[in-house]
């Protein structure tokens, strides 16, 4: 049976519990208003303050920003540059998995886009972000506002482009065409757009069945175009030889003739016995037969002239 002492003593207990719970949810309470008396503001943001009271908005820039409790609303906003991609392997655009855009061309087929977005907030106009969104985090703004403009923008300009002109030829225009119309709609909400970067395009298996063999085709093509100039031009370099081979026999020949002409008309019966006395070797021919002409005409002028008029 317990003793009014023994129940005192647990009432004291008792007392002394409810006092140290009570302490400790001050300490508690305490902690989480001094906690909640300030926000950091981080470098590369800006950040707005939002007085619940009085509803005023005013910017702020980096470091500590003091709050009262349950009155005053602080949030940031990057004002340094900020990518968000979305991409069709998984771990490396903004969000898991496949996240590629769809884009619809022209003839009403379908293709897959990886694209990225580098942007920031305008500092001067950070407080319209925090009203226009009602205070929510860039993150969230991410997730809904940028990403369906991002997609919307794509997909319009894509519709008036055909296949080959957005993988092809025409794909800078379309990614300029993307960062003019999203930098408009964007600069509305209080942000400014720096680079919209058109990454891989990834066609259907069909469609990229198609474009392969239409290369393939052009390719051969291209082939047979080269191979029919390079015959073409074998065959003019062929009759540029034979041309010139028929001018240079020609001006031989023209040469050949001019110089038999000029011997000619410098040979005379004189000049013929001169040449085959300087070369003969002294002994008399033989001759056979009746009318043969003896090589050398030893006449009495022929020996004279060769002796010096003696």
């Amino acid at each position: 049976m317990a003793t009014n002492g023994d129940a005192r003593f647990d009432a004291h207990a008792q007392a002394r519990a409810v006092s140290s719970l009570v302490s400790a949810a001050i300490v508690v309470l305490v902690l989480a208003a001094v906690y909640s008396s300030f926000a950091v503001i981080k470098p590369g943001n800006v950040g707005v303050v939002f007085n619940r009271w009085s509803g005023s908005l005013r910017a702020t820039g980096q470091g500590i920003v003091w709050q009262i409790p349950w009155i005053t609303q602080v949030q940031s906003y990057p004002i340094a540059l900020r990518t968000y991609s979305m991409v069709a392997r998984s771990q490396e655009g903004s969000a898991q998995g496949d996240d590629s855009i769809d884009l619809p061309t022209r003839e009403g087929q379908h293709i897959r886009q990886d694209i990225s977005v580098t942007y920031n907030t305008s500092q001067d106009k950070a407080a319209d972000v925090f009203r226009s969104f009602r205070g929510a985090d860039i993150e969230d703004i991410e997730r809904t506002f940028i990403r369906r403009t991002i997609i919307t923008v794509s997909q319009n300009v894509a519709g008036q482009m055909a296949l080959t002109e957005i993988i092809s030829n025409q794909r800078t225009a379309l990614q300029d065409t993307i960062q003019d119309q999203l930098s408009t709609q964007m600069e509305k909400m209080g942000f400014v757009v720096d680079k919209v970067n058109l990454g891989a395009s990834h066609l259907p298996q069909a469609i990229e069945a198609q474009m392969q063999q239409k290369m393939a085709a052009q390719q051969q093509a291209q082939q047979a175009e080269y191979e029919l100039q390079r015959q073409q031009t074998l065959a003019k370099a062929k009759v540029a030889e034979a041309e010139g081979d028929a001018q240079a026999t020609l001006v031989k020949a023209k040469a050949q003739a001019e110089a038999n002409r000029l011997l000619q008309e410098t040979l005379n019966p004189l000049l013929v016995q001169s040449k085959a006395i300087d070369r003969w070797n002294g002994i008399l021919p033989q001759f056979s037969g009746s009318g043969t002409v003896p090589f050398v005409n030893l006449t009495p002028e022929l020996t004279r002239e060769r002796d010096g008029g003696h």
